[in-house]
């Protein structure tokens, strides 16, 4: 096939487009900056410049790749961590969710590209009612309110618009692997990613290899809906963060009470810790035929900060 990865150097991007490549497929891929041609040309894409937020620029890209399939995985999430003004932190991840998925939409409509498929999220942002687990059939947390609501109804526009033209979403877990949570661990060991109160909110994790892997496999089955792309061990936040201090040679995470999380990190941070809720893979397993590399991040962390 010949597919068309918008987003080609982010972290997916770059496991994905040397996966596609492996598999026979013709990739061209998109870089918004024109000093990061030679890295995707090394991965063995043809490379391209595209503005995702201007939408003669995504069409000219795409009339160009003459693609059988889209892979939607432009972000732009940069600098240090800040939950608290996540509406700020995410501003223009959530218009490229948004303005950047109607371009790409209108792209794929215009030059008749048969199949398209996104990045969607789907890590500690379940509906927070019943039990720590859901499914595709349960909705996302919009939560109302607070500033991680922009991009609640950012990831919802990606995942309705999408779907509608008859692809694919993949809500992936938290990611981890190379590139991808160095702000997380350095955060740990300076003892700024703290437990709050019993830190019994759940969360989702996936090896970016296993994302990857995931997103080929969606590619070559034309998948319609939405899948969770999360690994076998969804857990609470008083396993995986201890976990993860381990692996990265820090001190054990300090704990503060809810109330000082609150007046320091956000609201949003307290809900993640306190009450989040994480994904089953079940679905991706077994209409992708999805085998993980990493089943569980307690081996993944280990590995990836050996």
């Amino acid at each position: 096939m010949r597919v068309f990865v918008a987003g080609g150097t982010g972290v997916i991007g770059r496991h994905l487009v040397p996966q596609l490549v492996a598999r026979g497929h013709r990739v061209t891929a998109t870089t918004t900056n024109p000093d990061k041609l030679w890295l995707l040309k090394e991965l063995g894409a043809d490379a391209v410049v595209m503005d995702g937020l201007d939408a003669a620029s995504v069409d000219d890209a795409v009339a160009g790749a003459h693609a059988d399939a889209v892979v939607h995985q432009m972000t732009a999430i940069a600098g240090k961590p800040d939950i608290k003004h996540m509406d700020m932190w995410f501003a223009t991840t959530n218009r490229l969710r948004t303005e950047g998925t109607d371009h790409l939409l209108a792209a794929v409509v215009r030059h008749a590209v048969p199949y398209v498929v996104a990045q969607s999220y789907g890590n500690w942002n379940g509906i927070r009612e019943g039990g720590w687990v859901k499914t595709e059939e349960d909705p996302l947390d919009m939560f109302e309110g607070t500033p991680a609501n922009v991009g609640m109804r950012a990831i919802r526009h990606v995942e309705g618009s999408v779907v509608a033209a008859g692809g694919a979403a993949l809500r992936y877990g938290g990611l981890y692997g190379p590139g991808a949570t160095d702000d997380q661990v350095e955060l740990i060991r300076k003892r700024q990613f703290p437990l709050v109160g019993r830190s019994t909110g759940y969360s989702s994790w996936v090896h970016l290899a296993d994302a990857a892997s995931a997103t080929v496999l969606a590619v070559e089955q034309q998948a319609r809906g939405i899948f969770n792309i999360a690994d076998d061990e969804p857990a609470p936040a008083s396993e995986w963060l201890p976990h993860l201090a381990r692996c990265a040679g820090a001190k054990p995470p300090m704990r503060v009470p809810v109330w000082l999380a609150r007046l320091m990190a956000g609201d949003v941070a307290v809900t993640m810790m306190t009450e989040g809720r994480a994904f089953s893979n079940a679905k991706a397993k077994r209409e992708l035929g999805w085998e993980l590399r990493y089943p569980s991040w307690r081996q993944g962390f280990a590995e990836d900060l050996a």
